[in-house]
C-alpha cells in the first residue's frame, strides 16, 4: 500500500506492529535514515537493539545470502517483544528476495523495514510493497518539514512551551539547514531549557542554531518565483558569505525558469508538461513547480529568461558594477514581475 507524505509522519510516530513491513525511500540519505530510526524505535522501543530484537541486513550481504532475511523474520530471540528485520540500501535487484519474504510473513514474525534511494514509479521494489495488502511504501522528499512534523519533533525532544515568534524562528531554521542538523538543534535547545518553564524565545533559538547556516540556491530561486521580494536580500547575503557567486546564482535561476517554461508551454497544459520533465520530479517539489508554472505562464517565464540572459551577459562582461548587486536587482525585478 502507498503511504502518502501527508499521512507518513503520523505512521512513523506510531507504526502498526501487525503490518508486514515498510519501505522508506528517497534521494536524501539523512532524511531517510532519520525516519527509519524513528519508526524502528517506535516498533521495538529504546532498548530493542540492546535486547537483540533488531537484525540489520546490509543489501550487499543479502545479495550473497538471500536466506538471511527469512531467517531474521522467523528467529526468536532471548528477550520477548516485537522484532524488526532492517534491510539497508535495498535496490530493485533484491525485489524477488524481499517479495518472497513478504509473501511468507506470518503474525509473530519480525516486521520488515527496508530503506532505499530514490525509486521511480516503475520500480519493482516499490511495487512489491505498494501492491502488498499489509505492507507500506512511502517516499521521503527533499522539501522542508511541515509544521506538523516540526511540532512532532519538538514534542519528541520534550519542548512544549514555545512562543509564537520562537515557532516562526524554528520553522525558518528548518528550511535552511539539513534535517539532521535541525534534529540536533532541537536536542540542544531541549537540554538548554531543561528545568526552565519559561516559553522558548527566538533569541534562544538563534543561540542554539548552527553557526553556519547554508541557504541553498534553490531557496532564493523559489522565493523569487513566489514573488517574495522582501526575502531575497537576506538570503543573497548568506549565499555571498558562503562564497557563492552571482554567476552561479544566475545559472541556477535560468535553469529553474527554463523548467517552469517547459511545464507552462506544453500544448497539453501544465498538468501534461510536468510529466515530461527529465529527470522527473516527485512529491511536494512537483507540486511547487506545477503551482509556479501555472502562476507564471509561458509569456512571463520568457520575459524572466530574457532578463536573466541579459544579466548573465553583463556579469561575464567587463562591467565594473558589483556582481551580487546586479543579481539582486534582477531577482527583485523578476519577483515583482510575478505580482503583475
Amino acid at each position: 500500500m502507498k503511504l502518502s507524505p501527508r499521512d507518513a509522519p503520523a505512521y512513523f510516530a506510531k507504526p502498526d506492529p501487525a503490518k508486514t513491513g515498510l519501505l522508506i525511500y528517497g534521494s536524501d540519505a539523512m532524511r531517510v535514515a532519520l525516519r527509519r530510526q524513528e519508526v524502528i524505535k517506535a516498533l521495538i522501543g529504546p532498548q530493542g537493539e540492546e535486547e537483540m530484537r533488531l537484525t540489520r541486513i546490509p543489501a550487499a550481504e543479502l545479495r550473497k545470502d538471500p536466506a538471511l532475511l527469512n531467517d531474521a523474520l522467523k528467529s526468536q530471540g532471548f528477550f520477548p517483544g516485537p522484532r524488526v528485520a532492517f534491510v539497508e540500501d535495498a535496490t530493485d535487484g533484491l525485489t524477488e528476495t524481499i517479495k518472497a519474504a513478504l509473501a511468507d510473513w506470518q503474525p509473530g514474525d519480525a516486521q520488515i523495514v527496508a530503506t532505499a534511494g530514490q525509486l521511480t514509479a516503475k520500480s519493482k521494489l516499490r511495487k512489491a510493497f505498494e501492491d502488498h495488502s499489509t505492507a507500506y511504501a512511502t517516499g521521503i522528499y527533499d522539501d522542508p518539514p511541515s509544521r506538523a512534523e516540526i511540532e512532532a519533533a519538538l514534542n519528541q525532544s520534550g519542548l512544549t512551551n514555545i512562543s509564537t515568534d520562537a515557532m516562526a524562528a524554528l520553522t525558518n531554521l528548518s528550511r535552511v539547514i539539513d534535517p539532521g542538523d535541525f534534529r540536533q538543534t532541537l536536542e540542544k535547545i531541549a537540554l538548554y531549557k531543561r528545568g526552565d518553564d519559561t516559553p522558548l524565545t527566538p533569541d534562544e533559538v538563534d543561540l542554539s542554531a548552527p553557526q553556519s547556516i547554508e541557504a541553498g540556491i534553490d531557496d532564493v530561486l523559489n522565493i523569487t518565483a513566489d514573488g517574495e521580494a522582501h526575502r531575497i536580500g537576506p538570503v543573497l547575503k548568506r549565499l555571498q558569505a558562503q562564497g557563492i557567486g552571482a554567476v552561479g546564482i544566475c545559472i541556477g535561476a535560468t535553469r529553474h525558469f527554463k523548467t517552469l517554461h517547459t511545464v507552462a508551454s506544453d500544448p497539453g497544459g501544465p498538468g501534461s508538461g510536468i510529466g515530461k520533465l527529465r529527470p522527473p520530479v516527485f512529491g511536494p517539489r512537483r507540486d511547487r513547480i506545477q503551482r509556479q508554472a501555472t502562476q507564471w505562464g509561458m509569456h512571463k517565464t520568457e520575459r524572466a529568461l530574457a532578463l536573466l540572459l541579459d544579466t548573465d551577459l553583463t556579469l561575464r562582461s567587463t562591467n565594473r558594477a558589483p556582481d551580487m548587486a546586479l543579481m539582486e536587482r534582477t531577482l527583485l525585478k523578476i519577483a515583482w514581475m510575478n505580482r503583475r
